[in-house]
């Protein structure tokens, strides 16, 4: 585990990380006291980031960064601060010969204070959610405006571009959610909830088989994750994973983990497949809300954040289900068999005396294995 944001060198305000290819990924942290985007390398062996940046900007005084959305290529991304703006950064170079160049965009200036920005996974739109509620979406990067719509939430909570990019949900501080399609910015649904439910967090499945938006939903006291059909937007299912209210929602690039994080500071990380917990830190932030979480494009690591503790680099351990533990253990098993068969049959003892081989005495392979189809336990794979 690597942590960062030492005394004196400013409280962690967001930070995400920037694919870049060959693996060797980047991390963007924004900080306030003093305000500024820092860039670390990423060492994959260590699960690092490297001691000093690489690349930093320092913002004015009194500006200080919000959130920050990495475009898919991961030579820009945008970061919005407290003043309203929303600044364009290029990066340029490799390694340690990065720079990072800051440039104005006029239709993301002195647009109000953002609480959700986001790419759509091709690269080709960009939208953002307002504290006002303002939704607006652009095509990226001739920025030709799709949507421009006041008060459509009562304030933007969170927001997500489905995998073919078509469509964004959004949610909102009052519970509700909404889709909409990203060509042409009409309205495409409004999720369904119970009076006593508060729809917060959300992620479209990633992973190409299964079109879903999963959902953190307050029911009551109860904290739930519950997953949509995208096709008819009708809810399929809910399950209880985190048991406590929810801060954050990621979804691995993959599309195979789920990774929710609680308002004081524990994480679990979902395997989407089976709808089960496969990792559980908790207290990972020692009580304080999470404000960040993603998971590394390439590597089974999340990035987290929080105001009191900065940002973590935390290596994942996922458990296997209980039936892949003993179909492993079945494997092993039955390959031990093997090898010792392989060893009877070829060698004439233990101490190798020159006694002639014997087919009479040779064991039937059949005898030792009994009969594999009736014993061998068939696995089906269980959909959502």
């Amino acid at each position: 585990m690597d942590g960062g944001d030492a005394p004196g060198q400013g409280t962690v305000t967001c930070a995400t990380w920037i694919r870049r290819p060959e693996n060797e990924h980047l991390v963007v942290v924004g900080k306030s006291r003093p305000s500024s985007l820092e860039i670390f390398s990423y060492d994959p062996i260590t699960t690092c980031l490297s001691a000093s940046p690489k690349a930093k900007y320092d913002f004015e005084e009194g500006v200080n960064p919000v959130i920050i959305a990495v475009h898919p290529s991961g030579d820009e991304f945008v970061c919005s601060t407290s003043t309203g703006d929303c600044k364009l950064f290029e990066l340029y170079g490799r390694e340690d010969r990065i720079k990072l160049v800051a440039k104005e965009q006029l239709l993301l200036q002195g647009i109000g204070l953002q609480k959700c920005l986001a790419f759509s996974v091709d690269g080709t739109r960009f939208a953002t959610g307002g504290v006002d509620g303002f939704l607006r979406i652009f095509e990226w990067p001739n920025m030709r405006i799709i949507l421009e719509e006041p008060r459509v939430h009562k304030s933007f909570r969170d927001m997500d571009f489905s995998l073919d990019s078509e469509f964004l949900a959004s949610t909102s501080t009052d519970g509700s959610a909404r889709v909409w399609n990203t060509n042409d910015g009409s309205p495409v649904a409004t999720l369904t909830r119970n009076s006593d439910e508060k729809i917060e967090l959300c992620r479209f499945s990633k992973d190409g088989t299964k079109p879903f938006l999963f959902c953190s939903v307050q029911r009551g006291n109860k904290p739930l994750t519950v997953v949509w059909d995208i096709s008819t937007w009708k809810k399929i299912g809910h399950k209880r994973l985190l048991r406590k209210p929810a801060s954050m929602m990621s979804i691995s690039l993959d599309g195979k983990y789920l990774a929710l994080g609680s308002k004081d500071g524990d994480i679990c990380v979902v395997e989407v497949k089976k709808m089960e917990v496969r990792h559980w830190s908790k207290r990972l932030h020692l009580g304080s809300d999470i404000t960040s979480l993603e998971f590394c494009p390439s590597d089974r690591v999340v990035l987290t954040t929080s105001k009191e503790w900065g940002h973590l680099i935390y290596s994942l351990l996922l458990t296997l289900a209980e039936w892949q533990i003993y179909l492993l253990l079945l494997g092993l098993f039955l390959a031990s068999i093997v090898a010792f068969y392989i060893f009877f049959e070829n060698s004439d003892s233990f101490w190798n005396f020159p006694v002639a081989k014997d087919p009479s005495l040779t064991p039937d392979i059949e005898t030792i294995l009994g009969d594999l189809k009736s014993d061998q336990n068939v696995w089906e794979p269980v959909d959502l």
